[in-house]
């Protein structure tokens, strides 16, 4: 289960406090997992890789502009967040989910994420993608993935796929879902992209970074909505030069339709369970989830190791062990009843 909640705009020192926070309660097992959704107001992240160098404005100018700057935990390099983009932090104990994508009919099966087996970080990231091209595809934008680039990408002409990553493939999302929204029919085809000044061969349009420690994720996705492009001059984005930025408001025909944040979040949060094969549960609040990880603190689940806590009508999910036998081999079944055995001393 994903229980989900839209917090509004939140100072960024205070989402990785809040975050911290969770990651602790879910590694005790006190909370499931759970999506915080977001704004920031302007600021720059820099991750484990960043580079200085791909900060191209002065102290001075980001001061006046009152873009703050954090050096965090997260994968990756240097990320603008502001106004307009949706922010999605999930916290969620890998240990809890399988990777469901290979059960899928037309599938590109892999032997190394067959369905059932847990999550690593790299199918992590991926199903995060996943989950946002089809968010793209709600509007009838065409996104996918580009190989060896982490995130979500627009305009790409034809599906790119990698030998080393898992899935790592430029998936059309008008193939993954069907949109049943009213921006479907109002998307323009790929040839207009340049009639309407937007750059062909790769437009960004998410960008991800995540931390895991003791198998429980934080940091997340940034998902450009209405964001002003002109913050994304402050930085190369993600240490890339060659590729640009872009927004669902750019990709879009007609961007005066679009949701706000908050209607967004919903949307995402479904998204997101759709793709993880989890029910997904709308939490009111910060105070509602804390009354519900203080109810857990004495429930004999919150001993489990993965911290499983089923929601009324969802029964928990039960996983058989992959490290141990399921019953005793008959081989030592022999050993144990024959006669001329050892004895204990």
């Amino acid at each position: 289960m994903i229980q989900y909640l839209y917090l509004g705009r939140v100072d960024y020192a205070e989402a990785l406090r809040l975050q911290q926070e969770l990651v602790t309660l879910r590694t005790a097992g006190r909370i499931g997992n759970a999506l915080l959704l977001l704004e920031h107001p302007p600021v720059l992240t820099l991750g484990r890789n960043a580079r200085r160098a791909n900060i191209l404005a002065s102290d001075e100018l980001l001061a006046a502009r009152g873009v703050t700057l954090h050096e965090i935990n997260r994968g990756g390099d240097v990320t603008y967040h502001g106004p307009g983009q949706l922010i999605g932090y999930p916290i969620f104990d890998l240990r809890s989910l399988r990777n469901p994508q290979s059960s899928r009919p037309g599938a590109a099966g892999d032997s190394s994420a067959a369905a059932g087996r847990r999550l690593g970080p790299v199918d992590f990231v991926r199903l995060m993608e996943e989950a946002l091209i089809h968010l793209c595809g709600e509007f009838g934008v065409n996104a996918g993935r580009i190989c060896g680039l982490t995130g979500v990408w627009c305009g790409l002409s034809e599906p790119q796929i990698s030998s080393g990553e898992l899935k790592c493939e430029a998936k059309n999302s008008s193939n993954a879902l069907q949109s049943s929204g009213p921006w479907a029919a109002q998307a323009p085809p790929a040839a207009q992209d340049m009639s309407k000044g937007l750059v062909p061969g790769g437009r960004k349009i998410a960008a991800i970074g995540i931390h895991v420690a003791r198998g429980v994720t934080s940091h997340g996705f940034a998902f450009n909505v209405t964001t002003d492009l002109r913050d994304f001059a402050l930085i190369n984005p993600c240490g890339i030069t060659d590729r640009p930025v872009t927004s669902l408001e750019r990709e879009v025909a007609d961007p005066k339709n679009l949701p706000t944040l908050e209607s967004l979040a919903p949307m995402a949060a479904r998204q997101f369970g759709l793709v993880f094969d989890e029910p997904v549960v709308c939490v009111e609040d910060l105070a509602s989830l804390r009354a519900l990880a203080d109810a857990r603190l004495d429930s004999p689940a919150a001993n489990s190791p993965a911290g499983e806590f089923p929601a009324p009508g969802f029964p928990a999910r039960e996983f058989p062990a992959e490290d141990a036998p399921l019953q005793i081999p008959p081989e030592i079944e022999r050993l144990r009843r024959s006669k001329g055995r050892p004895i204990s001393a």
